[in-house]
């Protein structure tokens, strides 16, 4: 760590917890960040103003009006442009130190094969329950940490994985309901709670990185929009899991 990044750095390097040495994890660390809408937008700054060292953005789509409601890295003029570049320009202005690498397609379960094993955590900000899937399977594979996030109407979802074969993955809790029919364009969304939801798996990805605190594995987490409130539940491990059932530390 050079002196100007311990200037840019300084109010985490005073953390206890996180220190020189945590900033340093940050600094060496590669996330993988699958999904550039809502959450991704509301993750994403908070990795690169942190320090994390490098950062993967995936997304096939362009912007969209309807997503400047939401999508906070977008403006009115990138209207018609790639999500991935558009955030790119817009996260290298905010810290210039950081490698960002910008993917615009729809990673397969082969892309993801070769992709996760090269990063030191995944961040999966998608919105649909067969690419959640995908990933996470990329994961157990690879034994790469996953944070996952998702956000519909006023409700927020969340749950960190350490995929190192003791704990749940996310099919353990995916298998338990169906895919979800209803999309923001049919349900709504409230433009906060998506920045609620990735603003926190940033925080997560960060824990885990520079290795201070308490990830939420075993545990997921519920935000009620409505009331502001959290719910935690235990997520056990499934024995008989398809995914990860098989795999042992």
């Amino acid at each position: 760590m050079n002196q100007q990044q311990a200037m840019r750095y300084s109010r985490q390097l005073m953390l206890p917890a996180l220190d020189f040495r945590g900033q340093e994890a940050l600094l060496a660390s590669k996330v993988l960040l699958v999904g550039m809408g809502g959450l991704g937008c509301a993750a994403a700054p908070y990795l690169v103003a942190s320090g994390v060292g490098s950062i993967t953005l995936v997304d096939s789509d362009t912007i969209d009006h309807s997503n400047l409601q939401r999508q906070i890295l977008y403006r009115e003029e990138d209207i018609g442009q790639s999500k991935v570049q558009q955030a790119t320009e817009s996260l290298q202005a905010l810290n210039s130190d950081i490698v960002i690498n910008a993917l615009q397609q729809r990673l397969t379960a082969d892309d993801l094969a070769q992709l996760v094993p090269q990063f030191s955590l995944v961040l999966d900000c998608t919105d649909n329950l067969s690419s959640r899937n995908a990933i996470n399977a990329a994961c157990v594979n690879a034994k790469v940490p996953l944070v996952s996030g998702a956000a519909i109407r006023f409700e927020g979802q969340l749950a960190s994985f350490s995929m190192q074969g003791d704990g749940a993955c996310y099919h353990c809790l995916s298998q338990l309901f169906g895919e979800q029919q209803l999309t923001c364009m049919e349900a709504g969304i409230l433009s906060p709670v998506v920045g609620v939801v990735g603003v926190m798996q940033a925080l997560e990805a960060v824990k885990i990185l520079a290795g201070v605190g308490t990830p939420l594995y075993g545990k997921l987490q519920l935000f009620d929009g409505l009331t502001s409130q959290w719910r935690q539940f235990t997520l056990a491990k499934d024995p008989a899991c398809s995914v990860c059932g098989g795999q042992s530390n």
